[in-house]
């Protein structure tokens, strides 16, 4: 198999909106400066040297390492990450804040989220399996059935943190590559109902999870408490206009907006950049989907396509939901914009998984 010329298209939509979302992060973190000098330092460094700087080293080492390597080691990916997610319950090893157990410390060096190591174990591990079950997955035995047991694995470690969020990413994902890899629609059907009954079972007995979706419903209801950072998000990009106040100069962020450089990222960018910037970055996050979900149906085997594009859609699927969530159109979920929003382990492990999408660009066939 002849390796071909990277995906230039895609490599410079990645490199945009990394451009673009370190550009923004740091303007956004400027609401925390006259706050907390020392948070502020602490931010910068877990972003751009861990996040985007470790990030680029592990692009780099796997846009070099054959995409089949993952299939040989998926199963062992899988479990590490499995583990490593487990470990944030060991009193000496983890870390909470805000009543959630998602962190591993590491020292002087900040802290460790290992549930994106997690997002992407699983994707391997799946597309690895679907590619092994191949036709057989058509049945209830090779495909439904390994999906819910992966799924209740999972879902006994995050909903404990409770990281309700990142179990829904994954679930979404799942779910895809198992329609891309033929399994049949009565069954896909039959999952996404169980998988509706069972997000509507934790909201109803999850008191967090009641909040948002009573602020969904009215963010008027509770303007002080519950519905501030939907109500403060507004006030932000309303103030943006068209062409946006200028770059830096989002009024929002410095004692309103509650995380701005976090999941808020994306209100400071429609006060700062107006509706012409928020839409022309949606517009790089469609062309990023796009491109991604074109370079999956051109790769040259079903493992490599599956592999592909569980990476294009959790990080679309997830982006959308972090933009959706800051304009009212779905309820706060908390998840970050990927490429832009604060989270060095989220963006070293992104940009590990776009090494990954770039080495099997280049064997993309014309006719598949």
């Amino acid at each position: 198999m002849k390796e071909k010329k990277v995906d230039k298209f895609f490599l410079i939509t990645v490199f945009l909106l990394i451009i673009i979302g370190i550009g923004m992060f740091v303007s956004a973190s400027l609401g925390i400066l006259n706050k907390n000098e020392k948070t502020f330092y602490s931010v910068l460094f877990s972003q751009l040297i861990l996040g985007f700087g470790f990030g680029l080293v592990g692009m780099y080492f796997c846009f070099r390492i054959n995409y089949k390597f993952w299939r040989k080691t998926s199963f062992y990916i899988f479990l590490a990450s499995i583990i490593l997610t487990a470990a944030v319950f060991i009193p000496q090893l983890g870390w909470s804040h805000g009543g959630a157990e998602r962190w591993i410390k590491l020292g002087p060096l900040g802290t460790f989220q290992p549930v994106e190591f997690l997002k992407f174990g699983f994707i391997i591990y799946f597309a690895a399996w679907l590619s092994w079950a191949k036709k057989r997955v058509q049945g209830f035995k090779f495909g439904i059935l390994p999906f819910c047991i992966m799924l209740t694995v999972i879902a006994f470690i995050l909903l404990k943190q409770p990281d309700t969020k990142s179990f829904i990413l994954i679930t979404i994902t799942g779910i895809s590559m198992l329609f891309i890899s033929g399994v049949p629609l009565k069954y896909l059907i039959g999952i996404i109902l169980g998988a509706v009954i069972i997000f509507s079972s934790l909201v109803a007995f999850t008191p967090y999870l009641q909040k948002r979706v009573e602020t969904f419903i009215d963010p008027s209801a509770n303007a002080q408490g519950s519905s501030y950072q939907i109500q403060q998000s507004l006030i932000a990009i309303g103030s943006g206009g068209v062409f946006g106040r200028g770059y830096g100069q989002s009024i929002q962020k410095f004692s309103y907006l509650p995380e701005p450089q976090g999941d808020s990222i994306f209100a400071v960018i429609g006060e700062e950049l107006g509706f012409a910037g928020s839409v022309s970055i949606i517009i790089l996050y469609v062309l990023f989907a796009l491109r991604g979900l074109r370079i999956a149906n051109h790769s040259p085997d079903l493992f490599s396509r599956l592999l592909v594009s569980g990476i294009v859609i959790m990080i679309t699927a997830q982006s959308f939901m972090n933009i959706a969530s800051i304009t009212g159109v779905f309820p706060l979920t908390g998840v970050p914009l990927v490429f832009m929003s604060h989270g060095g382990t989220s963006l070293m492990i992104y940009l590990m998984a776009m090494g990954v999408v770039l080495q099997i660009s280049k064997f993309q066939q014309k006719n598949n």
